[in-house]
């Protein structure tokens, strides 16, 4: 690709600090990375073409949790709680899904994610040629962890052996990052300790770790879920340490019901939480405990979980009720301040699944950015630091998002993507969402 560089009033580099740069610019090199960051006045002389843009550029953000195909059961069962909607409601429709319908949804659903901001999403799903299709076709970027599951109904499309077998093949044969700009990473989603016996966690924990894969699993979500492995073992995160499961690279969903020493586990081990307030309050699971686990040194992410149990993909809405679910639990109201939901929503989201080329504007990382509007009356301080990043967060959000850049290529122009047709991917999804209910 041609280098470039992007000029904008505002960047916001999301370093640990949460700086606000003024009259800045990224430049972008052939390779789709970070050549540079900062102010114009000292930037380094280029020949590049230069855009300028009236709004602010950030990073992409990282949805840390998702299962977005589930966007196509958008709704279903949306009154009960996570168990019976899950087996009673999910699971059957999930079994009628066909890899057409994967791809359909994926699209769909990359395109909703660009249009919110979100360049990178983890996601746990199946049929996973699907998915890199759909990903690959809008230009978006995936850390995919294809579901490993041994449950009712889930036998059909193999056994927890060879759902294993086929993620290992594929990084052995291609790498665990493939496609232009990197854009396809693949590790492990073993669901749960409550849909895989102890035998399969360790296997699969060990085929992760032998390939430096993110191993990604739902960890004490609800508090009916997993009772037969709190029996046996105390607490989950007890389970997967008991097995093996917890050393390397370890991403645990919601993390909802987790004592002070299932806390104290999880950092002692380095793993890492994806936060998903929206979902865990939909589905009436509980309120994650943030602040402890960000004091005890673990690395939180936020996530959307699926949209049909989180119902959006939209980060910004789950950073702004991540901070005002912990000022209400914990009766703290500077808990969680807007720079630390938003390096939550990007810096801190890239470091959950061990990635320090994503989630920041910074020399080396990719150019995934993400151009928003400060001409808009949310901003009514925006020449103050503290207020620009207050009102982004608390009062702006994905409404604000203009143009989105992965690895340095612009996969969203004025709020459509410039590789698919939006309006023919919400006809296919609509489509596709029929027949399921059918």
């Amino acid at each position: 690709m041609t280098p470039i560089r992007l000029a904008a009033p505002v960047v916001l580099p999301c370093d640990p600090g949460c700086s606000v740069l003024r009259d800045a610019v990224v430049d972008v090199d052939a390779d789709g990375r970070i050549a540079h960051v900062g102010p114009r006045a000292t930037a380094p002389p280029s020949t590049a073409p230069v855009t300028e843009l009236p709004g602010a550029l950030l990073p992409g953000l990282v949805n840390s949790h998702a299962h977005t195909p589930m966007i196509a059961l958008r709704g279903m069962g949306g009154d009960l709680p996570l168990l019976p909607w899950l087996q009673d409601v999910m699971w059957p429709a999930e079994g009628r899904l066909e890899a057409g319908d994967v791809r359909v949804a994926m699209t769909s659903g990359c395109v909703e994610l660009l249009r919110t901001g979100c360049t990178t999403s983890v996601e746990m799903y199946f049929f996973t040629d699907a998915v890199i299709d759909a990903v690959t076709a809008v230009g978006s970027r995936v850390v995919l962890t294809p579901g490993v599951i041994a449950a009712p109904g889930w036998d059909r499309i193999g056994t927890w052996e060879q759902m294993r077998d086929d993620v290992s093949a594929r990084i052995d044969a291609n790498g665990l990052r493939s496609g232009p700009g990197d854009r396809i990473e693949l590790g492990y989603g073993p669901h749960a300790a409550y849909t895989l016996p102890p035998e399969a966690l360790a296997s699969v924990a060990e085929h992760a770790r032998a390939r430096d894969a993110l191993l990604h699993i739902h960890v004490a979500e609800a508090p009916d879920e997993d009772r037969a492995q709190r029996a046996s073992h105390g607490t989950v995160p007890a389970l997967l340490d008991d097995v093996g499961a917890l050393g390397g690279r370890v991403l645990a969903a919601h993390g909802v019901h987790l004592s002070d020493a299932d806390i104290a586990l999880l950092a002692a081990r380095g793993a890492a939480v994806a936060h998903c307030p929206g979902s865990n309050a939909k589905l009436a699971a509980g309120i994650a405990r943030v602040t402890a686990l960000r004091r005890a040194g673990v690395r939180v992410g936020l996530g959307t979980d699926g949209p049909a149990s989180g119902d959006d993909l939209d980060l910004w809405a789950e950073a702004r009720l991540a901070g005002l679910l912990a000022r209400v639990s914990s009766g703290d109201a500077a808990a969680l301040t807007a720079a630390e939901l938003l390096l939550m929503a990007t810096r801190d989201g890239a470091a959950a699944i061990g990635r320090d080329d994503l989630g920041a504007v910074a020399p080396g990382c990719w150019a995934d950015l993400v151009h928003v509007d400060l001409d808009d009356p949310v901003f009514v301080a925006p020449e103050d630091d503290a207020q620009l990043l207050s009102n982004l967060v608390w009062a702006g959000g994905s409404r604000l998002v203009r143009d989105v850049w992965v690895a340095g290529e612009q996969v969203l122009a004025g709020g459509e993507p410039t590789r698919v047709d939006r309006r023919a991917a919400t006809v296919a999804l609509r489509a596709a969402a029929a027949r399921l209910r059918a």
